[in-house]
């Protein structure tokens, strides 16, 4: 399966010449899964088909496990926050220091970019890259966090965090209790929305830069919050292809250095559904 994120966009657990059903058995631990309409499995044991559904070759050492997600995306997580946290305190933002703590912010975020875009086209998950990008990213969201609670709407940023928490907690749910289906059907529809997204985006950032103001009006007012719900959503439909992809690697037999590359998709996702929460409840704010 190929994940709508970024992270996941060049290769996934699941591959095949074309889209068929799954054929393999899962490694031994890993629960049985169903034909996949889409994809299938290069990580697989190989099945002995001369006789028909032989025995699978032997569990292989060293491959992904939930614990390994979970441990992979504390520490990748835990660097967002850390970094976070220390550039908010060390990156003033009153009227002298604010052009320039918002120069770093900036520079922090395209120097996460770029990290970013360099793991995407890696073969493997290179842990550095994924802990620089971490640290830059948490340097952005640290300054944006201080000024839009200082300047726009103070306590919004505990409000945001939870907010992020809450949609994680709820989509894993509904992910668990297989509320949501990730399908062939569902993947085109989510990289559909997120195109269509991005570009107005892109285009309200351009009629901004050159006409001033908030460009067509899509990150402010009624359009603002309708726009901020979509993303909000959006974000989480990526979080259910995140968990389908981890899903599929426990399963198959993923290798263990994989857990690198789901706990970065998941931090990246996280990234955008707290971006987007921010500034839903601060226009929010702003309008009572």
């Amino acid at each position: 399966m190929r994940s709508s994120n970024p992270v996941f966009s060049r290769r996934g657990f699941s591959r095949d010449n074309g889209h068929a059903g799954f054929n393999a058995t899962p490694q031994a631990g890993g629960a049985a899964v169903g034909t996949n309409p889409y994809a299938t499995n290069p990580y697989a044991p190989q099945q002995d088909t001369q006789y028909g559904a032989g025995p699978q070759a032997p569990a292989r050492a060293g491959v992904m496990t939930i614990d390994d997600v979970v441990a992979r995306t504390a520490m990748t997580l835990g660097t967002v926050v850390l970094t976070a946290v220390l550039s908010w305190f060390l990156l003033p933002i009153d009227e002298n220091n604010l052009g320039k703590s918002y120069g770093i912010a900036i520079g922090a975020m395209l120097v996460a970019l770029v990290l970013s875009l360099i793991q995407s086209f890696k073969r493997k998950p290179v842990p550095a890259l994924i802990l620089a990008y971490a640290a830059f990213e948490g340097v952005f969201l640290g300054v944006i966090s201080n000024t839009v609670s200082t300047y726009i709407a103070p306590g919004v940023v505990a409000q945001a965090v939870l907010g992020t928490m809450a949609v994680f907690a709820g989509v894993l749910i509904a992910y668990k209790m297989r509320w949501i289906r990730v399908t062939r059907r569902f993947y085109g529809f989510v990289m559909a929305a997120a195109m269509g997204f991005l570009l107005l985006m892109v285009v309200n950032l351009i009629f901004a830069a050159f006409g001033g103001g908030d460009g067509l009006g899509f990150r402010s007012g009624g359009l603002g919050i309708l726009f901020g719900v979509i993303g909000i959503i959006l974000g989480a439909c990526f979080l259910a292809l995140d968990f389908k992809q981890v899903e599929d690697g426990v399963a198959y037999g993923a290798p263990r250095e994989e857990s690198w590359l789901a706990a970065f998709g998941l931090t990246v996702t996280l990234v955008w559904i707290y971006l987007e929460m921010l500034r839903l409840l601060s226009i929010l704010q702003g309008n009572d």
